[in-house]
């Protein structure tokens, strides 16, 4: 449960994955409710709700645990919030309404609207840097630079993830006939075992667990390596944000608060993750703490210190949509980001712009 599969949809699967990955994401949501995902009870305004996660109940849903936990979904206005876990199609979930809210980055969201139409929004960001890596070992490939990858065998994941490997070539000026790919899973056993130098994997996932096996490793993070792009943001539907506002600015609300928590007590995180929210999974209780070690690096930015989590800047918008340029993917700011309802909350709340000290 320790690999990641976290490759950008295509536009293709925005169909054909509704029925198969729904009903696996459903089972699997059912099967963790009594872990505390969607234990509130309660009258809120809002009803019931369910947020689509991007990967299994681990530290990297930290914040939404201790939303559920704490009651501020509840304060704010929904009787539930079911969480359910992925991987699976979320922006399909999201755009057919069986989820209200899904947490995706702006690669996989921004492919589904320019290629399927999509009826889907950005409304916010956890992570204003995205994990995407390419991890290699130290006493191997040792890819610290792009340059590096030349005369490389990297392992790529079919589907986006070579979309992004391709753009992050392009970005750097690297003729791909320089570079290998070899097509692998999501488990880094190739690069373990040799058969690969760098394998691309999330640097708070994948690098952690190899680290975690005694190997020193190297990681060339996409973020700062030309291919800027946020991850694991909030999308919903533009009728959402049109009929239902005040639902979206609740659920901002809960999800702020509780990753203020989250940062503020990343230990309490990951233990509820591993106790209580994952404890089906086997998670080690170790990775969990590294895991929201790295990734709070990735939330709490100077922008965020200025602006507060989940915002956004214009100038981070302007550098996701060179990004989408580079990977082909035609789009403008507008129709994939609508930070209006983000706006207006912190605005009339600015307590949610603080962070723990």
């Amino acid at each position: 449960m320790t690999s990641r599969s976290r490759a950008t949809r295509a536009g293709a699967l925005f169909a054909a994955a509704v029925l198969s990955l729904t009903a696996c994401g459903s089972d699997d949501g059912d099967a963790e409710a009594a872990d505390g995902g969607s234990s509130s009870s309660g009258g809120g305004d809002f009803g019931a709700a369910t947020l689509q996660l991007s990967w299994i109940k681990n530290a990297e849903f930290a914040g939404e645990f201790f939303a559920d936990s704490a009651g501020y979904y509840e304060d704010a206005g929904f009787s539930s919030v079911s969480m359910d876990p992925g991987p699976g199609a979320i922006e399909t979930l999201v755009a057919t309404e069986d989820a209200d809210f899904g947490l995706s980055n702006a690669v996989s969201t921004a492919q589904v609207i320019a290629e399927e139409d999509a009826p889907l929004k950005i409304v916010g960001t956890k992570f204003q840097k995205n994990p995407f890596t390419i991890l290699s070992l130290k006493d191997g490939g040792d890819i610290a630079t792009p340059e590096d990858l030349v005369g490389k065998k990297i392992g790529v994941q079919a589907g986006g993830n070579e979309t992004l490997f391709d753009a992050l070539l392009e970005v750097n000026g690297i003729d791909p006939a320089d570079v290998e790919k070899v097509p692998v899973e999501y488990d880094p056993a190739p690069l373990i075992d040799g058969e690969v130098d760098g394998f691309l994997a999330y640097v708070t996932n994948e690098s952690i667990t190899v680290q975690a096996q005694g190997m020193e490793v190297t990681n060339l993070p996409f973020a700062d390596n030309g291919l800027p792009f946020v991850a694991e943001s909030v999308i919903t539907t533009e009728r959402m944000i049109e009929e239902e506002p005040d639902k979206v600015k609740a659920f901002l609300e809960a999800e702020i608060r509780g990753w203020q928590d989250a940062l503020a007590d990343p230990h309490e995180g990951a233990r509820m993750a591993v106790e209580e929210y994952g404890k089906d999974l086997g998670l080690d209780m170790d990775k969990e703490l590294e895991q929201s070690d790295v990734q709070a690096g990735l939330i709490v930015t100077p922008d965020v210190e200025a602006n507060g989590l989940f915002t956004i800047t214009d100038e981070l918008i302007d550098q996701n949509l060179a990004t989408l340029e580079a990977a082909g993917i035609d789009i403008e700011a507008d129709e994939l980001f609508d930070l209006s309802l983000l706006t207006e909350l912190l605005e009339e709340k600015p307590e949610l712009t603080e962070l723990p000290s």
